[in-house]
């Protein structure tokens, strides 16, 4: 596939490269926005980029549009592919751009323009009678976009301003081939089927409501399933050498100001005031954490220190941006800082790294590493953060990992390592980290006594596995598409009679299950036994017992598993003996 370069160059990629795909998907973009100008051509254009797996153009409709009006822009899209149009590359000087522009009425590419310095050179690509301001890069002709499809529609602030204009933003996505399209639509319907808000609502999980967007409550089994989430990382943090804390919810402004929060993340903390003096909901653990650890006079015989905190933490994201579990205002962050010293810092980094390991392979995750680089927006010398990052390279090159470097997305305070894992569909979900940070010991002025009678500044490492507990309940929720293990469904098994003369045997048997660890329930509604079956499948329960006038008499108990079907019957002890074989 050729592409054609900002400079004009061509160069020849692949779709399954990153430059390819880009340049693919960017080019249908420009392709839906002409087709958008030549069927409304009073329609106003402002951007269009590629995304991860498609693209989007946002547009200033001058009527409401709908997906109703998808079919014929398609079709005016096929056209345009069709004419095997040449993608054009020019460059203007800033004035002759702005003439362009507002020639064209393009008042937002006008915007863009007036903030650009006045011996900017501007890139244009032109297809057609299309012209678009554009970096690219972009495929050489328009015939080589095969398949696409527009997927939806919704409202976007121009700039992502609250303050500005909502506008209309067509999502679609684009392939090299029909099966490949085919494919996606189909692990996009997929998806649908596993979206974790209507599983959530259909299994009794968690609930959303109006009165606190982006606050999820969590229903009786739902909060079994966090509770048995946090048992978990309670086990896998006590074996591996963690002490837990709990750190106030809110604290005052100096403490942020200390960490470098209320410089750096203000716009995302929620703030009150108490006695005069500004206080902020916390959004992040690490200050509480720091405050403990400077307590008293610590020894290098104390480090390394792991001190682990399930925080509830707050931050203020954008109404728009909410999303179920995924993306809240509210969440427990399954946060912990180690605090060691220069020489500990590669056995620390892969200790972590081990322990993330061993979580997904446990929920079934593959995944893979990122290493996060030094952002604009930082604290901190150069020279702290070379040895940072060096020291996070090195790291996983002794564990061998293979990772691709993320420039410019670390944290303010220290590059760091993410972990994406890789559901069931597919998908990935950034969700692990592991940061390491010179900044904050220096910010707080923390120390240990070495072995050398002096003081010396502790390292500190900053580390989720699961990233938040609710998030990681929603990538569950998908991942099973609600069908959980065994050891983590918040009702195991249920216990179903054939009419009501046999619910004191029924209860007898949950009372036995119960009494060995089990969570069970009995459906007592006056409904045929088909009924119940098929509810129990819909609320996808492991394991059904079926209790009828065979079973009292033979003391036994009708076994349905929930992708098996029917195991047959079985006494109560072979069915203990099979569920304990599945680790409950």
């Amino acid at each position: 596939m050729k592409i054609k370069m900002k400079d004009g160059s061509i160069r020849e990629a692949g779709f399954e490269e990153e430059l390819g795909k880009n340049a693919f998907r960017h080019t249908t973009a420009h392709i839906l926005a002409q087709a958008v100008k030549r069927l409304y051509p009073d329609t106003r254009c402002a951007i269009g980029p590629s995304i991860a797996d498609g693209f989007y153009y946002d547009f200033d409709f001058a009527f409401r549009f709908s997906e109703e009006n998808f079919a014929e822009i398609e079709a005016e899209m096929r056209k345009i592919v069709k004419e095997n149009l040449q993608l054009r590359h020019f460059t203007a000087d800033r004035r002759k751009a702005m003439q362009i522009m507002v020639e064209s009425d393009e008042i937002y590419k006008v915007e863009m323009l007036e903030e650009l310095p006045e011996d900017e050179e501007i890139s244009f690509y032109q297809q057609g009678e299309y012209l678009e301001m554009c970096a690219g890069p972009h495929v050489a002709y328009t015939s080589a976009i095969k398949a696409f499809k527009l997927l939806s529609v919704a409202g976007a602030y121009w700039r992502g301003e609250e303050k500005n204009k909502m506008l209309t933003r067509i999502y679609g996505t684009s392939f090299p081939s029909e099966d490949m399209l085919a494919a996606y639509l189909n692990r996009l319907e997929e998806a649908k089927r596993r979206d974790h808000r209507k599983l959530g609502k259909e299994l009794g999980l968690f609930a959303l409501f109006e009165e606190g967007p982006g606050f999820p409550f969590f229903l009786p089994k739902g909060l079994i399933l966090k509770n048995l989430l946090i048992d978990y990382w309670r086990r896998l943090h006590t074996k591996e050498g963690y002490v837990e804390i709990s750190t106030p919810i809110m604290l005052n402004r100096q403490l942020w100001e200390t960490s470098g929060h209320w410089e750096h993340y203000r716009d995302c903390m929620y703030t009150t005031s108490i006695d005069g003096a500004d206080f902020a909901i916390k959004p992040m653990s690490c200050p509480g954490g720091m405050l403990i650890y400077k307590m008293e006079p610590r020894s290098y015989r104390e480090l390394p220190m792991r001190i682990s905190e399930l925080g509830l933490i707050h931050r203020n994201e954008k109404l728009g941006t909410l999303h179920g579990l995924m993306r809240v205002r509210c969440c427990t962050q399954d946060d912990a800082h180690i605090f060691m010293t220069p020489e500990q810092i590669q056995d620390e980094i892969k200790g972590v790294a081990r322990l993330i390991d061993e979580v997904y392979n446990d929920f079934g995750f593959q995944y893979h590493v990122e290493l996060s680089t030094r952002p604009e927006d930082s604290i901190g010398s150069d020279e702290d953060w070379e040895m940072a990052t060096d020291a996070l390279k090195n790291a996983l090159d002794a564990l061998g990992l293979p990772y691709i470097v993320n420039e410019g997305d670390g944290a303010f305070y220290g590059p760091k390592i993410d972990f994406h894992l890789e559901d069931s569909i597919g998908r990935t979900w950034q969700c692990g980290t592991i940061q390491l940070d010179f900044q904050l010991p220096q910010r707080f002025d923390a120390s240990y006594i070495g072995e050398d009678g002096k003081k010396h500044r502790p390292i500190m490492i900053h580390r989720v596995v699961f990233g938040s507990i609710e998030r990681f309940i929603g990538i569950l929720i998908e991942h099973f598409a609600g069908k959980f293990p065994l050891w983590l469904s918040p009702v195991q098994v249920k216990i179903l009679t054939i009419s009501d003369q046999y619910i004191d045997c029924a209860k007898a048997i949950e009372m036995t299950l119960k009494k060995a660890g089990l969570r069970c329930e009995v459906d007592e509604r006056a409904e045929k036994i088909g009924c119940k079956i098929r509810t129990a499948q819909l609320e996808k329960i492991p394991y059904m017992l079926v209790i009828g006038e065979k079973e009292v008499q033979t003391n036994s108990v009708s076994v349905r598993k929930r992708d098996a079907g029917d195991l047959g019957s079985m006494s109560i002890d072979r069915l203990l003996e099979i569920l304990r074989g599945e680790g409950i």
